[in-house]
């Protein structure tokens, strides 16, 4: 069956190697709805609020409120929006720093300006790329325990793969910045915290959409709370215990933000080390689970590019489990990830706040305007890729296939502000499916209807109910 690029019917019977696979996406308006109806749909998922020709475009404006809104959805333009006019779109939107202001403080992913420019310093040699391969032992020996635990339930076992990838990258994360010995203790504890506050938090800032100041009080009730301080209590009892954990030789990223020195020799505050070690698990372990849940998803339904998957791993593996070094002899486990996240970016809206006057594409953008770059348009433009909502993962690889240049392929954001976590993301998703996918195949539990859904990250609903199959030769 080749299923068509109408509505795809996320149940439906897999893409065989002859065909091609068309994934689940949400209804794309043909004539805009008012506005007061987009806000409700925002509120509930952020991705139902696109029209047709919001796609298409290369620069558009629209009037919400007394907030000018402008989307940029083509290389040239996102260029000059995230790159050449970073120091005037340096600051994230209202909604973005309201929403996460409680959890992350003033870290890196939501500050701006003199904060985050001392900060970036001394944060990003930290989690730089260069430190990846000296993570990468615990990455392994994190996922071998995963493939242990799946081997043990037997074939036809049932599984929430958005479950078991988010506790997989919780524990990878938790150990990398917290110490091996820590990490495991407090892995679950953080990832609930962080399930709780993603599914409470406001959607839409509407009082800066309003035009009203920044200092008015957002509320914050209970279901907000509790997460938060949930998270804030573990992260205290880590930094009050990293000294044994120092004196035992344990290396992790806390340590790293403990010892660090700005350039006047002076350590970050107590506050800040909270903030920055919320922001690298949040980056480093939501995004990373929902492109692995997507990529099992995706893979569950399209034989072709499982089968490629499998050659791939058993020629160049023969078997063993892969290490750092494999990493670069994997390319189509690459392009696995890489098509996932630009059909499913884990961050599917990346806005900015104009500081001061400036332009885009000569058009005028007045301070206060909201600019935005939507991997969620961006990744599926017709203008860009060819077949953009066809998994083919082999885009990635052939020289010949239609495809922008890196500004127009954004699931790490880019310019100044690109996650500095990128390589570390990027490492442990490749090897997070590598060592499982030799093993196990996982297929979608019939009748399962698959939903993209996009509130603070884009998640394949609330759960993603496989069933688990050993791979037999």
């Amino acid at each position: 069956m080749t299923v068509t690029a109408e509505l795809p019917k996320n149940g439906a019977r897999e893409a065989s190697q002859a065909t091609e696979f068309v994934p689940p996406y949400p209804f794309r308006h043909e004539k805009m709805p008012p506005v007061w109806t987009l806000i409700g749909l925002a509120k509930r998922n952020f991705l139902a609020i696109w029209g047709i020709d919001d796609f298409q475009s290369r620069l558009r404006s629209k009037k919400i409120f007394n907030r000018e809104l402008v989307i940029c959805n083509r290389p040239d333009v996102v260029r000059e929006a995230f790159q050449t006019n970073h120091e005037v779109l340096q600051r994230k939107t209202p909604q973005m720093r309201h929403a996460l202001e409680p959890l992350l403080g003033d870290g890196l992913f939501i500050s701006d300006t003199e904060t985050w420019a001392k900060r970036r310093k001394v944060v990003a040699p930290i989690i730089h790329g260069s430190r990846v391969k000296g993570f990468a032992p615990i990455m392994i020996d994190t996922i071998e325990e995963k493939r242990a635990e799946w081997a043990a339930l037997g074939d036809g076992a049932e599984i929430d793969a958005l479950a078991d990838m988010a506790h997989l990258t919780a524990e990878i994360i938790c150990r990398t910045i917290f110490g091996r010995n820590l990490g495991k203790n407090h892995a679950a504890e953080v990832v609930q915290g962080f399930t709780d506050y993603q599914r409470h938090i406001d959607q839409i800032d509407l009082l800066s959409l309003f035009g009203l100041p920044e200092w008015l009080p957002r509320f914050r009730g209970r279901a907000i709370k509790k997460p938060v301080q949930r998270i804030m209590t573990v992260l205290d009892q880590i930094i009050e215990s990293y000294q044994a954990q120092k004196e035992q030789g344990e290396a992790s990223v806390i340590g790293g933000l403990l010892e660090a020195r700005d350039e006047n020799g002076a350590p970050l505050s107590r506050n800040a080390i909270i903030s920055e070690a919320a922001v690298i698990f949040m980056a480093g372990h939501e995004t990373t689970a929902n492109t692995l849940a997507w990529a099992w998803f995706l893979l569950s339904n399209c034989t072709k590019s499982r089968l490629k998957l499998q050659q791939e791993l058993d020629t160049v593996l023969n078997g063993r489990t892969p290490t750092f070094k494999d990493v670069a002899d994997l390319p189509f486990t690459k392009a696995v990830i890489e098509e996932t996240l630009r059909l499913y970016p884990p961050v599917p809206i990346l806005g900015r706040e104009a500081m001061a006057d400036t332009t885009i594409g000569n058009k005028p953008i007045p301070k206060g305007s909201l600019v935005m770059v939507v991997p969620w348009l961006m990744h599926r433009n017709p203008v860009l890729w060819s077949k953009p909502d066809v998994f083919d993962p082999g885009r990635f690889l052939d020289p010949k296939s239609k495809k922008p240049n890196k500004y127009g392929y954004v699931p790490f954001s880019i310019g100044p502000r690109i996650c500095a976590g990128l390589q570390f993301g990027m490492t442990e998703a490749i090897l997070s499916l590598a060592i499982l996918a030799q093993q196990f195949e996982l297929k979608l539990k019939e009748g399962v209807d698959v939903q993209p859904v996009a509130r603070l990250t884009l998640r394949p609903g609330e759960n993603l109910p496989m069933t688990l199959h050993p791979r037999r030769s």
